[in-house]
């Protein structure tokens, strides 16, 4: 399903961005948390809205600083609103109190409140140009989390193929933020830019993937500030999206023999 980031139109209340998810036909908001803005932390008028313009909440951003206290504090905002995915961010590589707290607690936490809290690929900033900022961000680590989340500006920052990532963390994979990165500007609208999106997000039909797409881009990308252009703007995307996901044609599955020969870049038998 199509969904928005309630920081794609930064800027705008939450009754607004409510209002042109609805509009545009999006199934449902990606509510980013920011601990400035006491609306986006307010469980009781944010279930307002989304029972007022019945639209759910699908999944809940926390910020990158963080702590145990205000991931608990969103797990119980998710249980109000019903939200099944909550969304986390890499710790700094320094903050290894935090770090051991997501590894030792997060499964815990999963399996009492039977809701999925999912680690997002890393930024791509890094110390003196060589150490990462973030711990806990490369494909192998978010394996071992269980539960990912793909950011397709953050795996063009780092110059990694989109598709092969995505097959990496397949088994894992539980929400993706899509946007694209066009002459350098990072998310953009997914329908233009460098990244495979087209391919990509067929793939995802293909294989038949039950989670939610939500778009994350830069507010200004919207053209947030003309309501028309907003409004547009995102139908035009939500064109794109039916193009490449909603309307393509589901093929037979391949065998487990099939995918490792196309993860191996051997042709696979008996599907010609």
């Amino acid at each position: 399903m199509l969904v928005l980031t309630s920081d794609s139109l930064r800027g705008y209340g939450l009754n607004r961005i409510f209002n042109f998810v609805k509009q545009a036909g999006y199934g449902g908001v990606d509510l980013a948390i920011d601990f400035k803005n006491y609306d986006s932390q307010n469980t009781e008028y944010v279930k307002l809205l989304s029972d007022q313009y019945q639209i759910p909440v699908v999944a809940i951003q926390v910020p990158q600083i963080s702590s145990p206290k205000k991931i608990q504090e969103v797990v119980k905002m998710a249980k109000t609103l019903g939200t099944r995915i909550i969304v986390i961010q890499p710790p700094k590589i320094f903050d290894f109190k935090y770090i051991q707290w997501l590894k030792n607690e997060i499964p815990k936490i999963r399996q009492k409140e039977n809701i999925s809290i999912a680690l997002e690929n890393a930024p791509s900033e890094t110390f003196l140009g060589i150490i990462p900022e973030h711990a806990m961000g490369n494909v192998n680590e978010m394996k071992k989390f269980k539960h990912a989340c793909i950011d397709t500006t953050r795996v063009a920052q780092k110059h990694d193929d989109l598709i092969r990532i995505y097959k990496t963390l397949k088994k894992y994979l539980v929400h993706v933020h899509l946007s694209n990165v066009k002459l350098g500007k990072q998310y953009y609208l997914p329908n233009e830019g460098i990244l495979p999106i087209e391919s990509f997000l067929t793939k995802l039909k293909q294989d038949s993937w039950p989670g939610n797409i939500a778009v994350k881009v830069n507010p200004k990308f919207l053209n947030a500030g003309d309501d028309e252009k907003v409004l547009k703007t995102l139908l035009d995307v939500k064109k794109f999206y039916d193009t490449y996901f909603t309307n393509v044609q589901v093929m037979a599955s391949a065998t487990p023999e099939q995918e490792e020969a196309e993860e191996a870049g051997t042709p696979k038998k008996g599907l010609f």
